[in-house]
C-alpha cells in the first residue's frame, strides 16, 4: 500500500529542517476537550466489508485493545498521475461507507472519513499536470466526489473529515478555499488533511482554514537500533513546537530493516518477517509523542478481516503482532 512514498527520498535531515518550518497558525480544534483521536487507518478486505459481521469483529478487537477511533477509507482513483478523469473508486461503494460508520459510530468509535487516490503504479503526491486545463478538470471532479462524501459523513454522523491525503502536487491550487467553504456547508464536524511529512504543510496555503492540520508520519530512521529512541524523541519535539497536529498516519511494516524506509511496502522491497522492529519502533514514537503532548494518533493501518496479519505477515498491519501489545498499554493505559 504505502508503493505511493517512493517517490521522494530526502534523509533525515531534510525532515527535520521541513518540519522546523511548518510554522502552523494556533486554531481552535472542534472537540478540543475531548479524549485523544486513538485508533488506526481501516482498509476494507472484500472477505470482511464495511459494515459486515467479520469488520464488527475486527473492530472490536481493536476497541479491546484501546482504540477508540477509526479512519474509514473511500479509495478515488485516476489512471496515472496526469489524467484528470478521477472517480470514486468501486473498493469501498458508498453504501458500504454508510454502514462502516453506523457499524463503528455502534460501537463507541469516533470516525473520520479520510479519501485516498489511488495512482497504479505510484502514489497520490506523484500527481501532477502540465496540460491546459487538465489540473482545473481534476479540482473540479475531486471537488464533486469531496462534496458528496462530505454530506454522507455529515447524514451519518462521523466526527471529523480529510480534505484528502498526500495531495501535495495538487494541494497548492487556490481552488482548495472555494472546495473547503463549499465542505463546511455540508460538514459541521473536524475538517483536516493529512500532509505529507516531507514539507508539505509549510507549504499549504489553506491551513489556517483547518480545525486542525494532520500528517503522515513515516520519516526514515536509520539502518539498525543505535540511537533509534534519540532519533524518534528529537523528531516528536521539533513536531510538538509547531502547535495544535494530529498524527493523521504512523506505521512501519513487520520486517526485517522496515525502519530505514518506513514507507516502504511489501511489493517495493522483500523482507523477512520481524514483528519486534515493528512494535520497537511503535513504542518508540508513541512514547515521544505522548511526552511532547502529541496524543492524536491514527496508526497505520488495521484490515476489516479480523484474521488479517499475523506473525508471518510482512506489510503494515497492526494485527496478530507483537505491536498489538504496544498499542495497547499506549491506548488502553
Amino acid at each position: 500500500m504505502r508503493r505511493e512514498h517512493s517517490a521522494s527520498r530526502r534523509g533525515i535531515l531534510k525532515l527535520g529542517a521541513g518540519l522546523a518550518g511548518l510554522g502552523l497558525l494556533p486554531t481552535a480544534c472542534r472537540g478540543a476537550g475531548k479524549a485523544p483521536w486513538r485508533g488506526v487507518n481501516l482498509i476494507a478486505t472484500p472477505n470482511a466489508p464495511l459494515g459486515s459481521p467479520a469488520c464488527e469483529r475486527s473492530l472490536r478487537h481493536l476497541r479491546g485493545l484501546g482504540g477508540n477511533s477509526v479512519c474509514l477509507i473511500p479509495f478515488l482513483w485516476q489512471a496515472a498521475p496526469d489524467d484528470p478523469r478521477i472517480v470514486l473508486g468501486d473498493a469501498v461503494s458508498r453504501d458500504q461507507l454508510r454502514a462502516g460508520i453506523r457499524q463503528a459510530r455502534g460501537l463507541g468509535l469516533r470516525v473520520m472519513v479520510k479519501p485516498h487516490v489511488w495512482v497504479p503504479q505510484t502514489w497520490a503526491g506523484a500527481i501532477g499536470f502540465t496540460r491546459t486545463g487538465d489540473q482545473a478538470e481534476w479540482v473540479a471532479r475531486y471537488r464533486a466526489i469531496l462534496l458528496d462524501l462530505a454530506g454522507l459523513a455529515q447524514a451519518e454522523g462521523a466526527e471529523a473529515l480529510a480534505l484528502g491525503t498526500e495531495l501535495r502536487g495538487v494541494s497548492g491550487d487556490p481552488a482548495w478555499t472555494d472546495i473547503i467553504s463549499a465542505v463546511r456547508d455540508r460538514f459541521r464536524g473536524t475538517l483536516t488533511y493529512v500532509a505529507h511529512w516531507d514539507g508539505e504543510l509549510d507549504r499549504l496555503p489553506f491551513r489556517a482554514l483547518l480545525d486542525v492540520p494532520a500528517i503522515s508520519l513515516y520519516p526514515p530512521l536509520g539502518p539498525d537500533d543505535t540511537g533509534l529512541g534519540g532519533r524518534i524523541d528529537a523528531l516528536a519535539a521539533t513536531l510538538a513546537r509547531q502547535g495544535p497536529l494530529w498524527i493523521g498516519e504512523l506505521g512501519l511494516r513487520s520486517a526485517v530493516g522496515s525502519q530505514a524506509k518506513p514507507w516502504e511496502s511489501p511489493e517495493e522491497r522483500e523482507a523477512h518477517p520481524d514483528g519486534g522492529v515493528q512494535a520497537r519502533v511503535l513504542d518508540h514514537w508513541l512514547t515521544a509523542l505522548n511526552r511532547q503532548g502529541l496524543r492524536d494518533i491514527l496508526l497505520w493501518r488495521w484490515f476489516s478481516d479480523p484474521d488479517a496479519g499475523g506473525e508471518r505477515d510482512t506489510d503494515f498491519t497492526l494485527q496478530g503482532k507483537p505491536a498489538e501489545a504496544v498499542m495497547k498499554r499506549h491506548f488502553a493505559g
